[in-house]
């Protein structure tokens, strides 16, 4: 009972460090933006990411591993005290909230990043030539050991001769700042290639902006610790645009020198700046849309373009891009259907400022938004059919004092237009399998045989009269319908030239169709055009695999697959069936009569065929 008492620390400094190691860094890619944040933050013109490998005999053969990580910048350096804030946990010199105006969020950055890769990190700044630069440091072994309590006080130290050689001597201006991670052991990647091949897209993506309008240049270094005057790889981080709206960027040709995206749905229109209020102040968030060019859709020469280099980057850039102060904090995937590959083929980005942090659920290691990415999974069409209008269901959440009211709008914006950019695609997509087998005989053709005997027979239909307009009139007319199903304008005319010019009495398209039916027919320029609704059911039971090539080649998957399009033919004429029951008896007959016309129209197209 009367043993000494002794002091007890509220947080222990080395568990409290060890804890902070996993704080959250999906890998060493986001941890070295981190420190770039700091950089540009600092107004760095050029900063360089230095990665320095070491040799080393593994199983008796020379094998290079990752040895040292720098990041060097020219910005406006620190000093004495700004350094120890610095490297201090939690504080930071943007703290306070009408300081945060840029990358800066809650001043765990630099030590935070570093712990998270390196058992040390040493920082070199100065602000008046680099032969006056101030150092310290954070050790993890020396806090474990209880010999590190506080920080060491910055003291004027020289550069290491290996960074000076690695960067060159005129990136040592008079102010800047070197960040050095040594003692690595949670970077997953081996090389210092391999930490810049898996980290150039992110970086590229994350200060695109920055980067495209000549505001930072971003270095990127590889070379041996022992001969760092010869390096391995030098290269420029380019932009990395998700939308694709960008020219000069590391998309591969020939999408490197111009974008490979449009504004959807027009130059005008793809960019929505909405007012938000939150917390008593208006701000602003912006909303850009884009999707794929009817170029990148349909340049495959028999080969997917999916599957092609820029196929391939697009699919590594699915998602919405969360953009905050001009920098992305995620390319969040919440928004997508994960199992479709088309998902690359459109590009969303809401960006917004500090203020909105709270709001949109900023995380203190700037990797997600968190409140955004749940809104993705509200259905807010349905809370809107609830409500009736936008307005009465924002109101029904503020009543409830729903989190996530001020967001519903925004929601709404990004979920529609996506809808609108799948109908898009789908349709471009059906499109470009009709002009691959349009020197087949087509189905089209089949069917307007049968429509020209009629016709002959002396059966008339409404569609008719259009057939005697001058053929450009016809096709302006076809091409501007195919233009609001979706197709590019230039492929809506290519597609009306080739049904006009062939004669054809039908033209067969695919697109999101509001109400519940299977499909529209609409007669233009002498053509019916009958569109099939991509929504119903019956679109994927039926007809969801109209190119052979689409067609599981394993046998029993395509045993599968015609046997549920023969359950879905079944349950369609069930449909008809019950449809047909439920008729009131002055009806019934009339719907009887409509299902016998149709029965032996069908007969005579189908004989066609023969």
């Amino acid at each position: 009972m009367n043993a000494a008492l002794r002091d007890f620390d509220i947080v222990p400094t080395a568990l409290a460090v060890k804890a902070m190691r996993d704080n959250g860094y999906k890998n060493a890619a986001y941890a070295i933006a981190e420190l770039m944040d700091n950089s540009i933050q600092a107004g760095a013109k050029t900063v360089q990411l230095l990665c320095a490998d070491r040799e080393s005999q593994v199983e008796q053969r020379a094998r290079k591993r990752l040895h040292q990580v720098a990041v060097l910048d020219d910005g406006c350096g620190m000093d004495a005290d700004t350094l120890q804030i610095a490297l201090q946990f939690g504080n930071g010199t943007r703290l306070e909230r009408e300081k945060q105006d840029g990358m800066g969020r809650f001043g765990m950055g630099l030590p935070s990043a570093s712990i998270s890769q390196c058992q040390r990190v040493d920082v070199w700044s100065w602000t008046d030539g680099v032969d006056n630069a101030l150092h310290s440091y954070i050790d993890l072994p020396e806090i474990n050991a209880g010999r590190m309590r506080v920080l060491p006080p910055p003291e004027r130290k020289g550069i290491p001769e290996v960074w000076r050689d690695a960067a060159g001597r005129k990136a040592f201006g008079k102010s800047g700042t070197l960040v050095v991670w040594s003692n690595i052991d949670r970077v997953l990647w081996r090389t210092s290639k391999a930490l810049i091949d898996n980290s150039e897209e992110l970086i590229g993506r994350m200060y695109r902006y920055w980067i495209h309008d000549g505001r930072v240049s971003i270095v990127l270094k590889s070379f041996l610790y022992e001969d760092a005057t010869n390096l391995l790889l030098e290269r420029l981080a380019k932009p990395n645009d998700p939308l694709y709206l960008m020219a000069n960027t590391s998309c591969p040709a020939p999408f490197d020198t111009k974008p490979m995206f449009r504004p959807f749905p027009s130059e005008e229109g793809y960019e929505i700046k909405q007012t938000v209020r939150f917390q008593g102040e208006d701000h602003t968030v912006t909303i850009k849309f884009a999707i794929a060019c009817e170029e990148a859709r349909d340049s495959g020469g028999g080969q997917s373009t999916g599957s092609r280099p820029f196929g391939q980057h697009a699919a590594r850039n699915v998602g919405v891009s969360v953009v905050r102060a001009g920098r992305e904090l995620e390319l969040d995937p919440a928004w997508t259907t994960t199992y479709d590959p088309r998902e690359r083929w459109w590009g969303v980005e809401v960006s917004f400022e500090p203020g909105l942090d709270e709001l949109f659920g900023v995380s203190n290691n700037k990797q997600s938004a968190r409140n955004f990415a749940e809104a993705a999974k509200i259905d807010v069409s349905a809370i809107i059919k609830e409500h009736r209008t936008i307005a009465a269901a924002r109101a029904a959440l503020r009543d409830e004092q729903d989190p996530l009211e001020p967001l519903l709008e925004i929601v709404h914006r990004v979920q529609t237009n996506i809808r609108q950019m799948r109908s898009m695609i789908q349709t471009q997509a059906e499109g470009s399998k009709r002009r691959k087998r349009h020197s087949e005989e087509s189905v089209e053709a089949q069917a307007t045989d049968a429509v020209r005997k009629r016709q002959q027979e002396g059966h008339r239909g409404r569609s008719d009269e259009d057939e005697s307009k001058p053929a450009e009139e016809r096709k302006a007319d076809v091409a501007d319908q195919l233009e609001h199903l979706g197709h590019s304008r230039e492929s809506a005319e290519v597609l009306a030239a080739e049904t006009i010019d062939k004669g054809l009495k039908y033209r067969i398209d695919v697109s999101s169709l509001e109400g519940g039916a299977f499909f529209s027919v609409q007669p233009r320029g002498g053509v019916l055009l009958v569109t099939l609704n991509t929504d119903h059911p019956a679109y994927d039971l039926l007809l969801g695999a109209r190119d052979p090539k689409e067609l599981p080649e394993d046998p029993d998957k395509l045993k599968e697959k015609l046997l549920s399009a023969q359950a879905g033919l079944e349950m369609m004429l069930f449909a008809w069936a019950r449809y047909e029951d439920e008729q009131p008896l002055e009806t019934r007959r009339l719907t009887q009569n409509i299902r016998h016309d149709w029965g032996r129209m069908a007969e005579a197209f189908l004989g066609s065929r023969s």
